[in-house]
């Protein structure tokens, strides 16, 4: 589904120059859960901003599909991003203005969706997520299990093939991240590719292949 081919990253500030990733390859067929580890520092978030279009890389290419996506503008990376990729962050991202409901539903708005049709998997979103009693609700009168839960019903609303996590449970206890890990688990195992992030080897339990970066480099992968 995803492949990259000696990619690089490298980030300039007048004239400090740091290389975040040095000729990293990868595939990720369909349906794989993959986690990523390493030091902070290491270029694990880079590499995931890269693969969800958010980033374009300095070298080295990136295939999505077969399709080299790694020179794409950034009117063509929004719109397959909005089209194929679900998002999961540490820091929920979710809008404190809008209620779950609101902030569930912002990317089915973004991809010009009817209303019947945005009720409709808003609702299956938030039945899957146990979280339709707080349909009213805004993210301060949430816990921050549940704020993460709305975050992962946003991710999967669009029903993407693609989700990328970035340390998903890193503001929760234990019982709260355990049930996000249960819930990524079931997405996997009904066909969404998982890419995650994480500094958990608990978390990277849950994935079928670990990668590990060092100083930008991918220096072992091991299949659980």
């Amino acid at each position: 589904m995803i492949q990259t081919e000696h990619l690089s990253k490298t980030f300039r500030a007048e004239e400090v120059e740091t290389i975040a990733l040095r000729d990293v390859t990868i595939h990720v067929p369909p349906g794989e859960f993959v986690a990523i580890m390493g030091p902070s520092g290491c270029g694990k978030s880079t590499l995931l901003n890269i693969l969800g279009l958010l980033d374009a890389p300095t070298s080295g290419r990136y295939l999505f599909d077969g399709a080299d996506v790694s020179a794409f503008k950034e009117r063509e990376r929004t719109r397959l991003r909005k089209g194929v990729i679900g998002f999961v962050f540490q820091s929920f991202n979710l809008i404190d203005d809008l209620n779950v409901r609101e902030n569930i539903e912002l990317p089915l708005l973004y991809m010009g969706e009817s209303a019947a049709s945005r009720k409709k998997k808003v609702r299956e979103a938030m039945d899957r997520m146990e979280i339709s009693h707080r349909v009213k609700h805004f993210p301060r009168q949430l816990s921050g299990g549940q704020q993460q839960r709305v975050a992962i019903a946003r991710a999967v609303v669009a029903r993407p093939r693609l989700i990328l996590a970035d340390e998903p449970t890193g503001n929760l206890d234990s019982r709260n991240g355990l049930e996000v890990m249960n819930l990524l688990s079931e997405l996997n195992k009904e066909g969404a590719t998982i890419v995650m992030v994480t500094h958990s080897r608990h978390d990277a339990g849950f994935a079928s292949r670990v990668i590990n970066l060092f100083d930008g480099q991918l220096v072992t992968e091991t299949i659980l």
